[in-house]
């Protein structure tokens, strides 16, 4: 990845990097958030720098840390997480054809660095999979500059966030701060009809089930979305054969 000599030498590796710096700088706050959360949650330093290293996923730290605490069983943990990460799936079948010509191991380092803002930046700058020896290094070192950018401006503040947790207060409103970056990147997402309704049935559901406990209103939102989705796309089949 973007320890590779020749990924760090190209020169799309520093407009990855330039790139992703301003989404970066949004992200501060929820970082900083998701380590103040890990630490005042109950969790031990330790434990916290440890999730934050070995999870690197934001939202679903957030989502399985209250349940670690609450001592839910682990099925429920598991599946809290793997929800709210489900995108990734998605994310992963589109940036296959981009992939697939690396071994095993550099494509599942790549998909521990994959989030949505290099994944959205990514895909936005290169539409098609590369053909040849040279594109796919200039795509393969545009991702690992995107990464390295992401990855050391969360990591970073998240471990600021654990060290300053009983430093910093809850009035500062972190929590909300966070939400609106990731309000940001769910509107650049919704590129489609069905990401819209998917968002819209997500939330809406989200709220409704509030009162769900272990937060399983989160899963049950997911589900839902994921059914009105399947059930938008067999709607406008059905049109188009009797069209």
């Amino acid at each position: 990845m973007f320890w590779q000599r020749r990924l760090y030498q190209h020169p799309e590796f520093k407009l990855g990097v330039r790139d992703l710096a301003p989404q970066a700088f949004g992200q501060i706050a929820w970082a900083l958030m998701t380590g103040v959360a890990l630490v005042k949650s109950g969790m031990s330093v330790f434990e916290s720098v440890f999730m934050t290293l070995v999870v690197y996923a934001g939202s679903s730290q957030l989502a399985a840390t209250p349940l670690i605490v609450a001592g839910a069983p682990a099925w429920v943990v598991l599946a809290a997480g793997f929800c709210v990460n489900l995108r990734f799936v998605v994310f992963s079948l589109h940036m296959r054809g981009y992939l697939m010509h690396l071994p095993r191991w550099p494509r599942i380092v790549t998909g521990y660095f994959n989030t949505d803002p290099t994944y959205v930046l990514f895909t936005r700058r290169f539409a098609q999979p590369g053909h040849t020896d040279e594109q796919r290094l200039t795509q393969e070192a545009y991702l690992a500059g995107l990464s390295f950018a992401n990855w050391t401006s969360w990591i970073s503040c998240s471990l600021l966030g654990i060290a300053l947790a009983n430093a910093i207060p809850t009035s500062w409103g972190l929590g909300f701060a966070g939400i609106l970056c990731l309000l940001g990147i769910q509107c650049s997402l919704a590129s489609s009809r069905l990401r819209v309704l998917s968002a819209i049935v997500a939330g809406i559901v989200a709220v409704l089930a509030y009162a769900l406990p272990l937060k399983l209103n989160i899963v049950f939102a997911i589900l839902m979305a994921v059914v009105a989705c399947l059930m938008a796309e067999q709607l406008k089949a059905a049109k188009e054969r009797l069209a």
